[in-house]
């Protein structure tokens, strides 16, 4: 693998003026991410902030697991009590605009397809303290048939080492394939479980630190990771979406959660012409809460 600290000074890694290059194409092929900084203005940057607030105070409802807000109980009190919400952008009008916002529907046209379509969102508000996120490959927990799944990994929040940002493998996706997983032993991860990442070098091993506004699309077979939140005041909020090629059917039966299925079609469209649009859409999701641990059964 090329030497690490050449990858981090290559420009082409980021996305400048919100124009995807050629390079940049080339970049995320070979290395299997990009950053794009800036593709969230400060105003749209704090609309989402004031969302995330409203979300987990209950404004749009009330979602099994939440706690009762206090009456003397700030924002950030409130957002202490939790880790994530999974499919916000079911119940928030705010979250479902931006699935589309046309920055980030820019880059996926150029590094997925013309065609996408989205059939995820997380809001996660790591705050001080909380454990990250083990290793582990995104296809692993949403398989698609043309390996086409990309996260978009939105900073709500300045993102660095001190307070939990995101860590890749550069490179690892050209695999192509779902790396078995182990028991976790780090208390750095919510997860009882992980990928191995000892035979990677650490100077294989780097930090995607995000300044809020700036967005992380990354490849469904990329090694990735976060680690606990050190910092006594600093919360690192991000809006993780998932995207793929329209073309794609999606066999996700979200780990047993439904039965079996070819094409799962509980997605939104963003941009394109949806090749399966005669089977419409079926809503099936409801936004949830994640578990302080995650345990995923292993397939």
């Amino acid at each position: 693998m090329t030497d690490i600290q050449e990858i981090l000074n290559q420009e082409k890694q980021v996305i400048a003026g919100g124009k995807i290059t050629a390079a940049n194409i080339g970049f995320y092929k070979e290395y299997g991410y990009l950053t794009g900084r800036g593709l969230f203005s400060p105003e749209a940057v704090a609309e989402l902030k004031a969302d995330t607030a409203k979300i987990f105070k209950g404004h749009y409802g009330i979602i099994e697991g939440m706690l009762p807000a206090g009456q003397n109980e700030s924002d950030n009190d409130i957002l202490k009590k939790y880790v994530a919400i999974h499919f916000p952008h079911k119940i928030s009008p705010v979250i479902k605009r931006y699935l589309a916002h046309q920055p980030v529907v820019d880059v996926l046209e150029q590094i997925v397809s013309p065609n996408i379509k989205c059939m995820q969102s997380m809001l996660f508000v790591k705050g001080p303290g909380k454990a990250g996120q083990a290793w582990h490959q995104d296809e692993f927990y949403i398989p698609t048939r043309d390996k086409s799944l990309t996260g978009v990994w939105i900073a709500i929040d300045d993102a660095g080492v001190e307070n939990g940002c995101l860590w890749v493998v550069p490179g690892s996706h050209r695999s192509g394939y779902i790396m078995p997983r182990v028991v976790n032993n780090s208390d750095e991860y919510a997860d009882v479980d992980t990928i191995d990442v000892s035979g990677y070098s650490t100077d294989s091993v780097i930090p995607l630190e995000a300044r809020k506004g700036d967005v992380v699309f990354f490849n469904g077979y990329l090694l990735h990771s976060s680690l606990r939140n050190k910092t006594a005041n600093n919360f690192r909020t991000a809006l993780v979406n998932h995207y793929m090629s329209a073309e794609s059917m999606l066999p996700w039966d979200q780990d047993g959660k439904f039965p079996l299925t070819e094409d799962l079609r509980d997605i939104v469209m963003i941009a394109g012409d949806d090749p399966y649009a005669h089977k419409t859409i079926v809503e099936m999701n409801h936004p949830y809460l994640r578990p302080e641990v995650l345990n995923i059964a292993k397939r």
